[in-house]
């Protein structure tokens, strides 16, 4: 692409057919009125669903559904695609100059986007912790569907990065009884440092109050269903794209009245839609961001020009990271 000098250029992450990736550069022009500049400082792979877009099996019907707000391209090849950017504004109108902010926006080095789509971070949040504001916000509100109270005995099925925050989010619920489930025995001592309890499926906690699913494994969803007590609720919260799911309906799910209930980020949990925006939401996840202990969910950070590279191995299933920062300087 020819680039016009008068102007900056950015750098993209394009996914570009299955299984392949690449850098591209575009022309960034001068930020409109209402526009902020920001230059990208970390954004972070979310491996769940950057996974199913890499490997294309995003179903056609959720093609709309699975846009990222500022993605360009559609599904399902060639698409700039990411939701968690956290960079510096160096140019804006007013109070935003100078401010770490974080939004919504692809891997790309440099970026404008209007002042209302980007978040001032709370000043005790690090830039490089912020990059989990999009998964707290999905975390949060997941437990706000899921509406665990005190003392409740609560089992938590995947301990990636939204399992292990909506573990630690119940966790500091008064007297609640939480843990984190996965076949992965290495995740014992992240679920430590974060204040839960940690049990692989065999040993994990029966008859519980509430079990929430994030295992983006149909054996997990199994395992959940198993775990919860009489007239309990199971919240999914995994997405599997185009895969099939099959679980065990039948033995006592229906005797002992199970609730398997559905929660998604794209709308504000139905207990708080009346009152919070999207913005209320997001605000609130950043601020919950402030304890270092979250720091264990962070892999060390690649460098943004190595994606090509590096981002299939980040990608495959594998590889055992949790959330992968990229770092651009």
């Amino acid at each position: 692409m020819a680039v016009d000098p008068s102007v900056d250029v950015a750098s993209a992450l394009w996914y570009c057919e299955s299984g392949r990736i690449e850098l591209r550069q575009e022309p960034i022009a001068a930020p409109e009125a209402d526009e902020v500049r920001v230059r990208t400082l970390y954004s972070a792979v979310s491996r769940g669903t950057e996974s199913l877009v890499f490997g294309g099996r995003i179903p056609a019907s959720e093609f709309e559904r699975m846009r990222a707000p500022f993605m360009t391209g559609r599904f399902p090849f060639p698409v700039k695609y990411g939701y968690s950017a956290v960079g510096q504004v160096e140019h804006a109108e007013g109070r935003l100059q100078g401010k770490n902010v974080f939004a919504l926006f692809p891997h790309q080095t440099l970026f404008n986007v209007r002042s209302t789509a980007v978040l001032v971070l709370p000043e005790d949040v690090p830039p490089k912790r912020a990059v989990l504001t999009a998964n707290m916000e999905t975390a949060l509100n997941g437990v706000w569907d899921a509406a665990p109270g005190p003392a409740d005995r609560i089992a938590v099925v995947g301990a990636g990065v939204v399992g292990s925050l909506v573990a630690y989010l119940c966790g500091r619920i008064p007297g609640t009884d939480v843990t984190l489930v996965d076949i992965n025995p290495d995740r014992e001592e992240l679920a430590t440092k974060l204040g839960v309890h940690f049990r692989e499926p065999g040993s994990a906690p029966r008859d519980c109050d509430l079990v929430v699913h994030a295992s983006g494994s149909p054996d997990g969803l199994r395992t959940a269903l198993e775990l919860a007590g009489d007239e309990a609720t199971v919240l999914e919260m995994s997405w599997y794209g185009d895969t099939p799911v099959t679980t065990l309906l039948g033995g006592p799910f229906h005797s002992r009245r199970l609730r398997l209930v559905s929660s998604q980020v794209g709308q504000v949990a139905a207990s708080h839609r009346p009152r919070w925006t999207y913005g209320r939401r997001l605000a609130a996840a950043a601020a919950l961001l402030v304890d270092p202990r979250l720091d264990e969910l962070l892999a060390p950070p690649i460098p943004f020009k190595d994606l090509p590279k590096l981002l299939p191995e980040v990608l495959a299933a594998r590889s055992g990271v949790l959330c992968q920062p990229i770092a651009y300087q």
